[in-house]
């Protein structure tokens, strides 16, 4: 892991208006023209397990310009339900920064990990505006950026934070790096080599989470030949056998998918539209606590 900090990202957007992510140009805005920090005024957290944002979001510096990444709405409910403030939250594939703007909008202190750097002066561009305005207090809180590996997070203690919040991507479906960047997960097209490196992923996000607190990872599924894939079914099973145990299992409904509308135009087909992606809670055993208790929300033996 290597730390991008602000002053690098003030040299870089010297020289750049803009980056590549894959083949999408995604615009650097440098300065922020806020209209609110957060959703309107009616709207309240999700109590229910299934969740739909059919406007996705577009508070402080949201913008829906970077594909793939989630509504905004799925990290802000996350920390509201499981951090308070002065929290740590980790994102290792923060990709466009969503969840460090919650972090900073909801004074949580946040780390963002992503193996592209061009991801890294997105998410730092998105994080170029003050929320002193927002808090009791007049520090912000802390929050840091690295270029690195989610399998592999050597800068971050053992048991330093208390959620972990992200959104991998979906097995080959939407690329990140154009083959620039080694090692980048969303090149995969073997889904047993997928699931090989997400186990590692799986392995360090155990071992960086405090005990007793919670993981949350946003999954979506594919079809190849015409048949579902469940790759939502094997993550599950892999971050089980890694040791979390399951809290929750919640279906995000998806509204205009690009992949979608561009791969499948009119209505006349022999199988449905995926129209979902599943949000895993697992959840780290506390001190003490027996997992026989939780026998049932642990990995099964075949």
């Amino acid at each position: 892991m290597r730390e991008v900090t602000q002053e690098d990202y003030l040299n870089f957007i010297k020289n750049h208006t803009e980056v590549q992510i894959e083949n999408t140009k995604v615009k650097l805005h440098k300065n922020w023209v806020i209209k609110s920090f957060g959703p309107s005024s009616n709207y309240t957290p999700e109590k229910t397990t299934v969740w739909s944002f059919p406007d996705r979001g577009d508070w402080a510096t949201h913008i829906g310009n970077y594909r793939g990444n989630w509504s905004p709405y799925v990290p802000r409910n996350l920390i509201l339900k499981y951090t308070k403030e002065g929290d740590m939250v980790l994102d290792q594939m923060v990709g466009s920064g969503t969840t460090l703007v919650e972090c900073k909008l909801l004074n949580r202190n946040g780390i963002g990990v992503d193996i592209n750097p061009h991801a890294i002066m997105v998410t730092l561009d998105r994080l170029n505006f003050s929320a002193d305005n927002l808090y009791n207090k007049a520090k912000e809180p802390i929050i840091k950026t690295y270029v690195g590996d989610a399998r592999n997070l050597d800068k971050i203690e053992t048991e330093s934070i208390d959620l972990v919040a992200f959104h991998p991507p979906y097995v080959n479906i939407i690329g990140y790096s154009n083959n620039l960047v080694e090692g980048d997960l969303s090149r995969i097209k073997n889904i047993k080599e997928y699931l090989e490196e997400i186990k590692k992923v799986a392995k360090e996000s155990f071992r960086v989470l405090k005990p007793g607190k919670y993981c949350s990872v946003l999954i979506g599924e594919t079809r190849r030949h015409k048949h579902y894939v469940p790759v939502a079914a094997r993550l599950l099973r892999v971050f089980l056998e890694t040791g979390f145990i399951l809290k929750e299992d919640i279906i995000k409904l998806q509204w205009n998918t690009t992949t979608t509308r561009e791969r499948w135009r009119g209505n006349n087909y022999d199988f449905y539209l995926i129209g979902h992606e599943h949000l895993f809670i697992f959840r780290k055993l506390g001190e003490g606590e027996k997992l026989t208790l939780f026998k049932e929300s642990a990995f099964w033996e075949e």
